[in-house]
């Protein structure tokens, strides 16, 4: 008998996060451990008179470019789109990517360079997206490699997952809005931790919250904070950060004037450095992200639900979101997340507004 959450998880993808309508063209991506989500998906979208477009990705890509492909093709065709798939892109109306490896660092041996001329080719596609030209949603399906990363069964993580994922997000969205208001009326915010004190402006900036959007689970508010406002240090000691297939431990970075001036790590620094080499935009903060959501509570090694996990903050280095403002432009966005629960604070214009995950902002 089907799992009757896969045929709500699917809802919330598609009426939630996409309100999709009929005639629409939607892409959906995914893994063939994903096929149960993609295939309810495909459903429920047939059903609605629009036209679904499947592709099918065996991982270690980046998005819906197949990572066996990046490995081999030549760097001159690496540097540029399909005719045919630039099209696709620019035409389509909303994008679904149901991620579920075989093995998580698959593009491990992806050379840093290569991944970085498709990331590179395919930015026109990347605006579409994160100015919201192109309405998307990102998320996993229960699968043996991540729950191997996340230290559970394949049937703790399941319950894990749909815990996270299937939930009352009008209410979600109406509890992080009132976090999210202060932080709108501030000017500057600080987060105070272990090895680290940084300021970022937040002057004309507006949050948008993620309560059921681009991304599931949601579970958190966003800035693009000012582009030159960064000072100060962050030292992401508590988890390690995953890119590509590469786990990044003990990263540290220092900024002035908004951009990353020292950066060192205790694994894998070399690609650390590389990666801040991406572009000039590679250097700045595209992202400042609060993490919110109550069905996350641990580090799952997993960069989807570690974003929004409770007591939480991290920074996206690289393109900023031009639909609240932000400006800055780069070939990446890397999300990393720094724990505040012990012995962290976040302080609006000098009034501390969370203190070890806990918010000291009034719920009503």
């Amino acid at each position: 008998m089907a799992d009757p959450r896969i045929e709500q998880y699917a809802h919330i993808l598609l009426d939630q996060c996409l309100h999709i309508e009929p005639r629409q063209q939607v892409i959906v991506v995914g893994t063939p451990l994903g096929r149960p989500l993609v295939q309810e998906a495909v459903r429920q979208i047939a059903r609605k008179g629009a036209y679904a477009l499947v592709r099918v990705s065996f991982g270690g890509g980046t998005g819906a470019v197949d990572g066996t492909w990046i490995r081999e093709a030549p760097e001159d065709v690496l540097r540029e789109p399909a005719p045919i798939e630039r099209y696709t892109f620019e035409q389509a109306d909303a994008l679904v990517a149901v991620s579920a490896p075989e093995n998580t660092r698959e593009a491990a041996d992806i050379p840093a360079g290569r991944t970085a001329l498709v990331q590179e080719a395919y930015r026109p596609a990347l605006e579409r997206l994160v100015s919201g030209d192109l309405p998307w949603v990102g998320c996993q399906f229960p699968c043996p490699a991540l729950a191997q990363d996340a230290g559970m069964s394949l049937g703790q993580f399941e319950e894990f997952l749909y815990g996270a994922c299937l939930l009352d997000w009008d209410a979600e969205g109406r509890r992080m809005r009132r976090y999210a208001d202060a932080f709108d009326a501030a000017r500057e915010v600080r987060i105070v931790g272990e090895e680290t004190d940084l300021t970022l402006s937040l002057e004309g900036r507006q949050a948008r919250v993620d309560a059921g959007g681009a991304n599931i689970p949601g579970g958190e508010f966003f800035f693009s904070p000012v582009e030159d406002s960064a000072e100060g240090t962050i030292a992401f000691t508590e988890f390690p950060a995953v890119l590509f297939g590469r786990d990044l431990a003990g990263i540290r970075l220092r900024f002035e004037g908004g951009r990353v001036v020292d950066a060192s790590a205790s694994r894998n620094e070399e690609y650390l450095l590389q990666t801040l080499d991406t572009d000039e935009g590679a250097r700045r903060i595209g992202e400042l992200g609060i993490g919110c959501n109550p069905g996350i509570t641990r580090y799952m090694n997993n960069t989807l639900f570690d974003e929004k996990m409770d007591g939480t903050v991290h920074i996206a280095l690289g393109k900023g979101f031009s639909f609240i403002g932000g400006s800055n432009e780069s070939s990446i966005h890397w999300d990393i997340v720094k724990d505040l629960r012990n012995g962290g604070r976040i302080e609006l214009d000098g009034e501390i507004v969370q203190r070890n995950g806990e918010w000291l902002i009034a719920r009503s």
